[in-house]
């Protein structure tokens, strides 16, 4: 008889050649299992993000918006160089430059230069401090009388009151206009050298207006200014009493002229450095759309 071979798939069948397996271990696999993977999605904050960019290119796109923007800030800016020039004005310097100015007149009750502006610093300084009505109220003459009377000292806290909202009301104007122009800067290309432009047009159109009705019938622009801002019969003094005779008629004069001056050259200057000329327009246009080419990029 032939001896039978083992087969392969015998499991009897054993290599006597084969090392021995210790109980208990595997082989080793022959072929690496693929390990499945999905793409992740967006996160939050990438879908924030898109949202966030979308908004922007809607708002700094809209036209309307543009031209909202373009008229407050023809509005506010020409009025906060406004309030910036009297703020200038009513300063300590001013006064030193009136009183020792030729032709300013003198007290005729015999008060000295160094006196008026001594004074007529305290009433200046009053009226941009947090003192109280004291401050002026306890301020006396070398003779020991004081200085203001109490109807005079009630009329500078109202001017007081009336000066401190008009300086924070610029400033928070100023405010607006700097959020204003960087929005703008964004959107339109030229669209805030328009919108300065326009401002310092009715700015000056409306200072002209006002310096020929001054001009006219100074006494009456004068009475009518202090009617829409005080009660009657809160403003009105006698010659000797202080406040008329350190700020005189001359004087508000003086600093009518100086605020509207200075106004008109700034006004001047912001209308030439910013008219809409040819050169312009087609440099703002150019501008405009090379940042619609950069926004479209974006969006692709």
């Amino acid at each position: 008889m032939s001896a039978r071979l083992p087969e392969h798939n015998d499991p009897e069948s054993v290599d006597p050649l084969a090392e021995p397996q210790q109980v208990g271990q595997h082989a080793a696999p022959t072929e690496t299992t693929a390990v499945l993977t999905e793409p992740l999605g967006d996160s939050f904050e990438d879908q924030a993000s898109a949202r966030a960019r979308a908004r922007d290119r809607a708002v700094l796109g809209s036209p309307v918006v543009a031209v909202i923007l373009q008229v407050v800030l023809a509005i506010l800016a020409p009025l906060v160089v406004l309030i910036g020039i009297i703020r200038l004005v009513a300063s300590p310097v001013f006064l030193w430059l009136e009183y020792h100015r030729p032709g300013f007149p003198a007290d005729p009750f015999g008060m000295s230069t160094e006196q008026r502006l001594n004074y007529g610093s305290y009433g200046l300084d009053y009226l941009f401090n947090l003192a109280p009505q004291s401050y002026l109220a306890e301020l006396t003459f070398a003779d020991g009388n004081p200085v203001f009377t109490q109807a005079e000292v009630g009329h500078m806290a109202d001017v007081k009151q009336v000066m401190l909202i008009t300086t924070l009301s610029g400033l928070v104007a100023a405010v607006v206009c700097i959020v204003v122009m960087i929005v703008l800067y964004r959107m339109r290309k030229g669209a805030i050298g328009r919108a300065f432009f326009f401002g310092a047009v009715w700015l000056t159109v409306a200072m002209l207006i006002v310096a020929v009705v001054a001009a006219f019938s100074w006494e009456t622009f004068f009475a009518a200014f202090h009617q829409a801002f005080f009660a009657e019969g809160t403003w009105t003094f006698y010659a000797s009493d202080t406040l008329i005779r350190l700020y005189p008629g001359q004087f508000w004069i003086d600093a009518a002229v100086w605020i509207a001056g200075l106004t008109l050259v700034v006004m001047v200057v912001t209308i030439v450095s910013t008219a809409p000329t040819r050169r312009r327009r087609y440099r703002n246009e150019q501008a405009q759309r090379f940042m619609r080419s950069q926004k479209m990029g974006d969006t692709q």
